[in-house]
C-alpha cells in the first residue's frame, strides 16, 4: 500500500476508535446509572434486638442487590474499551508506517499515542484488579478529549521530521514521555475518585457513585503504585531528552519551557512519594501533591505549546 493510502487508513481507525468509545462510554454512564454491584457498608452502632436478630451489635448492612443487567452492561463496555485499543493500536502502527518512522514526531502523534498508552494501562490496571474496571466513565471520557484535539486541532498530515528531530534519542526520549503520561493519567483519575470515595466514606455518604467506585483504600493504593512505577520511567525520560538536546543543539540543557515544566513535574512526584513515606503524609494530602503534579504534566503538554 502507498503512504497515503496507509495514512488514510489510519485516520479512519482513530475515528472508529472515537465512535467505539463513544459507545463504551454510554455503557460505562449505564453501570453507573445502575449502580455497579453495592459493597457492605461499615458496621453500624448496636441497636436493639438479640444477638442474633437484625438489629444485633455489628450486623453487616449491605444495600439491595444491583440489577442483573448491571454486571452484563458493564462487561459489554470493558469488551468495547478493549476493541478500541486494538484499533487504535492499529491507528498508530499505520500511521507509523505511512510516515516511515516511529508515530510520534508532532502533537498530533504524541497525543494519539498517549490515548493509546492510556487505555492499556486502565485495561491493564482492570485485568489485575476488576474492581478498578469501575473507573471505566472517569477514563473514556479524557481519551475521547484527548483524541477530538488532536483529529480537530493538532491533526498534520503524514510526513518526515525535520532535520533536528531526526535522531534515534527522539524515539527513546518521547516514547518515555508517552507511557509516563499513561500511567500518569490513569493514577491521576485513581487520585481523584480517592478524595471523592474518601470523603463520601468518612460522613457515611452512600449513592450510586459511592457504590460503583472501589474502597477509597484501593484507590489510593491503585494510584500510588502507578506513580512509583512511572517515577523511575519519567526520571529516564528526562535524562533521555537532554542527551537528545545535546545530540540536537550542543547543550544538555537550557531551562525552556519544556524542560522546566518536565523538571517541575519531576519534583512534584518526587515529592509526593516521599510524602508517602513519611507519617502523617499518607491520604489526602499526599493525594492533592499527586494532582498538582499531573496538572504540572498536563500543562507541560498543551499549556506549554499553545
Amino acid at each position: 500500500m502507498t503512504a497515503q493510502t496507509l495514512a488514510q487508513l489510519s485516520n479512519w481507525l482513530v475515528y472508529s476508535t472515537m465512535f467505539v468509545l463513544t459507545l463504551a462510554m454510554v455503557g460505562f454512564s449505564a453501570e453507573l446509572a445502575l449502580g455497579g454491584r453495592p459493597r457492605l457498608l461499615a458496621r453500624r452502632p448496636a441497636m436493639a434486638g438479640t444477638a442474633n436478630g437484625p438489629g444485633s451489635a455489628g450486623a453487616d448492612v449491605a444495600d439491595p442487590p444491583p440489577p442483573e443487567g448491571a454486571p452484563r452492561v458493564a462487561g459489554v463496555a470493558r469488551s468495547l474499551t478493549t476493541l478500541a485499543f486494538l484499533m487504535l493500536l492499529g491507528g498508530v502502527v499505520f500511521r507509523g508506517l505511512a510516515a516511515g518512522r516511529a508515530p510520534w514526531g508532532n502533537m498530533y502523534e504524541f497525543s494519539v499515542t498517549s490515548a493509546l498508552l492510556v487505555l492499556f494501562f486502565f485495561l491493564a490496571v482492570a485485568h489485575r484488579r476488576p474492581s478498578l474496571g469501575r473507573l471505566g466513565i472517569f477514563v473514556v471520557i479524557p481519551v475521547l478529549l484527548t483524541l477530538g484535539l488532536a483529529v480537530a486541532i493538532l491533526y498534520v498530515p503524514a510526513g518526515p521530521l525535520v532535520p533536528a528531530l531526526k535522531s534515534y534519542w527522539l524515539v527513546i526520549h518521547v516514547a518515555a514521555a508517552i507511557i509516563s503520561g499513561g500511567a500518569f493519567t490513569v493514577g491521576g483519575v485513581a487520585t481523584g475518585l480517592f478524595l471523592v470515595q474518601d470523603h463520601w466514606e468518612r460522613t457515611g455518604t452512600t449513592n450510586t457513585v459511592s457504590r460503583l467506585l472501589p474502597s477509597a483504600e484501593q484507590l489510593d493504593q491503585a494510584a500510588y503504585r502507578l506513580f512509583a512505577f512511572v517515577f523511575p520511567l519519567w526520571t529516564f525520560a528526562i535524562i533521555a531528552g537532554a542527551i537528545w538536546a545535546e545530540n540536537a543543539w550542543g547543550r544538555y540543557w537550557g531551562w525552556d519551557p519544556k524542560e522546566t515544566w518536565a523538571f517541575v513535574t519531576w519534583v512534584i512526584f518526587a515529592g509526593y512519594l516521599h510524602a508517602r513515606s513519611t507519617a502523617g503524609w499518607k491520604g489526602r494530602p499526599a493525594a492533592i501533591i499527586a494532582l498538582v503534579g499531573l496538572s504540572s504534566f498536563i500543562f507541560n503538554y498543551f499549556g506549554v505549546n499553545i
